[in-house]
């Protein structure tokens, strides 16, 4: 099968309409089995995180979820920029929205966690300061793609803000290392045995998992929108609609 025929926006977005629903229904269901495990089996922390410490679930995926979706927007964006790759270019626009989401996800649920654990909503914290950084630039790219006209000049200025950007995730990363910060380091390594019972280890990697197929159905859904926008004056889109 030639899969470079699916670079091209008139082949990709059929098959993206196709396979959307093998990544949104595995998702809804392991966001389910990942609820039950993190809120019914999962023990709670005892002392001030009582039951608060169950968001630990959705902040800790909803966090490495905005850090490689940047990435992976960033890499989509240089394609796009270099290789003059329109499709690359709107999956970037695409992943920039969820990755969006995921970012300010992970700041509100970590406010939550940090009133009761902290005593304040908010902290000026290497880790939560640069993750502020990481939504701002996504608001950036966003905003950046939505004010300039010329559709591929709107790409390659976003492609530059968003390549820029990506010194930004190793450094949220390692900010608990580099940095005397209210957050705790790792607790799952590759190396390492992982510092949780095995409920929450499951619910941790169940919810994280939902996520990434949430993430492949959200993006694909959108890239056919996007898809559909840019290319209405195709030949291949007007025979479609008839």
């Amino acid at each position: 099968m030639n899969l470079y025929k699916y670079a091209s926006p008139a082949a990709f977005y059929p098959l993206a309409g196709k396979m959307i629903p093998w990544f949104a229904v595995p998702a809804a269901i392991l966001f389910v089995v990942s609820f039950y495990f993190g809120f019914f089996l999962a023990p709670s922390r005892a002392g001030d995180q009582n039951q608060v410490y169950h968001i630990i679930y959705i902040h800790v995926a909803a966090a490495w979820m905005g850090m490689f979706l940047y990435v992976l927007m960033a890499i989509y964006a240089g394609i796009g920029w270099a290789f003059n790759a329109r499709l690359a270019s709107m999956m970037a626009s695409a992943l920039s929205i969820t990755g969006a989401m995921f970012t300010f996800l992970s700041l509100v649920t970590g406010s939550l966690w940090g009133k009761p654990t902290w005593g304040t909503w908010w902290a000026w914290d290497a880790r939560i300061t640069s993750t502020l950084i990481l939504f701002f630039l996504y608001v950036g790219f966003i905003s950046l793609q939505s004010a300039i006209d010329d559709q591929k000049r709107a790409d390659r200025a976003g492609a530059v803000l968003a390549l820029v950007g990506v010194i930004n995730v190793p450094i949220i990363y390692f900010s608990v290392q580099w940095w005397n910060t209210l957050h705790q380091g790792a607790t799952i390594r590759l190396l390492e045995k992982p510092k949780m019972t095995s409920p929450m280890l499951i619910a941790m990697l169940v919810m994280l998992a939902a996520c990434w197929l949430y993430s492949i159905a959200a993006v694909l859904m959108r890239v056919r929108c996007i898809i559909a926008e840019r290319e209405q004056n195709a030949a291949w889109v007007a025979e479609g609609a008839a």
